[in-house]
């Protein structure tokens, strides 16, 4: 059975048994109540917590998308005088395995929409108004299927396991050493050859008095691209109406592993396809960096940022030192060490378009933040026809190459334990300047 046929076998297992194989494999039922625990309290505030799945009946490929959220007319006149969110789905193609795949598109009373597919749990649109109100997606994407099924860019896709790079692809957890595949020279990145941004992953519509969303659900088996430990992951993106849209990670393990998840969505606040984003004015919340060698592998040191062509400690354009970075491939290809504590909601990035005055801020519980200016894009259709520094990439993770760096915020998972993470983009119109 091919890798991705005992994904599918796995996801009916899961959603059909009540054995305790499927309690193993599975999160307990208690965090449905609890929602995603580290920065749920503010999540619950800001947004609202996931909760139970939305009961949805299957869109006639035949006919235009209807919001799932106001199937029932008694439900819809209860929500008059509430605010708008909702959630659409519609057929988005079957990959060449057979596996059906859906797009998804939630909604807010603004006109904010963000759209998603089961395959990688991926981001393919987020559209936003500009200072004149006109709404434009401002990350890059493909215009079909063929393209996520390939995404040598990994736009808008949940990297994993292993977010960023491992060094020589191999690293050593409790006396056992792991060889993973390399698919960046000598070393692994964002997960090897398969990463979770091309496997086909479970999907529930959700929504809470405050947000509507998607929940996302993948089990990785024990072995799966070289990593220990059978993993059961959760991602769930939640809009709310304050045109904030958030993402929160949930993940265990029967058997200890290294984890690090992030979404790498590719932004350009002008508008996708619409020139570099060198002009766009960056401040990032963080006094230090991650230094490089040449195949992109932390040096092991944390560097301050001040007096360097890496500091963004006070905003400024993208452009402004870019042909000072060093290491970095043509551009920025770092990451940042957030300030303040890791684990809780915080502060990490701050962007805005001068000529469209849209701007988005992005708060996270994460150590780091991967700063990346789009240097390998090329113009072809294999990068969605995005020029060099057509975009930009801000992703909260832990710091790569981290197995193998004892010194970096730990990326071990146990048994018993639950990986969390929650990361907020919030999205604003700068006034003209007068």
């Amino acid at each position: 059975m091919d890798r991705q046929h005992a994904f599918l076998h796995s996801q009916d297992s899961h959603s059909s048994a009540s054995s305790e194989e499927s309690r193993r494999i599975s999160f307990p039922d208690r965090l449905w109540i609890t929602g995603f625990g580290l920065g749920c309290l503010t999540l619950t505030t800001l947004l609202g917590c996931p909760g139970q799945p939305l009961k949805t009946t299957p869109t006639d490929p035949t006919k235009s998308a209807t919001s799932s959220t106001t199937a029932d007319p008694a439900e819809a006149a209860a929500m008059k005088g509430q605010p708008m969110l909702t959630v659409q789905s519609e057929p988005y193609g079957t990959t060449p395995e057979g596996a059906a795949i859906t797009q998804y598109t939630l909604q807010n009373e603004s006109g904010m929409k963000v759209s998603l597919i089961n395959l990688g749990a991926t981001v393919t649109s987020v559209e936003v108004p500009d200072r004149e109100g006109k709404l434009a997606n401002v990350t890059l994407n493909f215009p079909d299927l063929d393209g996520y099924l390939k995404n040598g860019p990994y736009f808008g896709g949940i990297c994993g396991r292993f977010a960023n790079r491992i060094a020589n692809a191999r690293f050593t957890l409790e006396g056992n050493e792991y060889n993973l595949f390399k698919n960046n020279g000598e070393h692994t990145l964002h997960g090897g050859k398969t990463g979770f941004n091309k496997l086909v992953w479970k999907a529930a519509p959700f929504e809470t008095p405050g947000s509507a969303g998607v929940t996302f659900e993948l089990v990785s088996p024990d072995g799966d691209e070289g990593y220990p430990g059978q993993l059961a992951v959760r991602v769930s993106y939640a809009l709310n109406t304050k045109n904030e849209l958030a993402i929160s990670y949930e993940a265990t393990t029967d058997k200890a592993t290294v984890l690090n998840l992030t979404n790498h969505c590719y932004w350009n606040l002008a508008g996708a396809g619409n020139g570099t984003v060198l002009g766009e004015i960056l401040e990032l919340k963080c006094e230090k960096y991650l230094p490089v060698d040449e195949g992109g592998i932390p040096t092991g040191e944390l560097v301050a940022v001040n007096g360097t062509a890496m500091d963004f400690s006070k905003p400024h354009a993208i452009g402004d030192a870019i042909a000072q970075t060093v290491n970095g491939h043509g551009g920025y290809d770092h990451c940042y060490v957030v300030n303040g504590t890791p684990g809780e909601l915080r502060p990490a990035a701050k962007v805005i378009d001068p000529s469209s005055g849209r701007g988005m801020e992005i708060l996270t519980t994460e150590p780091g933040i991967q700063f990346y200016t789009g240097n390998f894009l090329n113009g072809t259709a294999e990068n969605g026809n995005a020029v060099q520094h057509g975009a930009f990439c801000l992703e909260a993770q832990h710091f790569p190459d981290s197995p193998n760096r004892p010194e970096f915020p730990t990326t071990t998972l146990k048994p018993g334990e639950t990986y969390k993470q929650t990361t907020i983009h919030r999205f604003f119109v700068e006034p003209a300047a007068k």
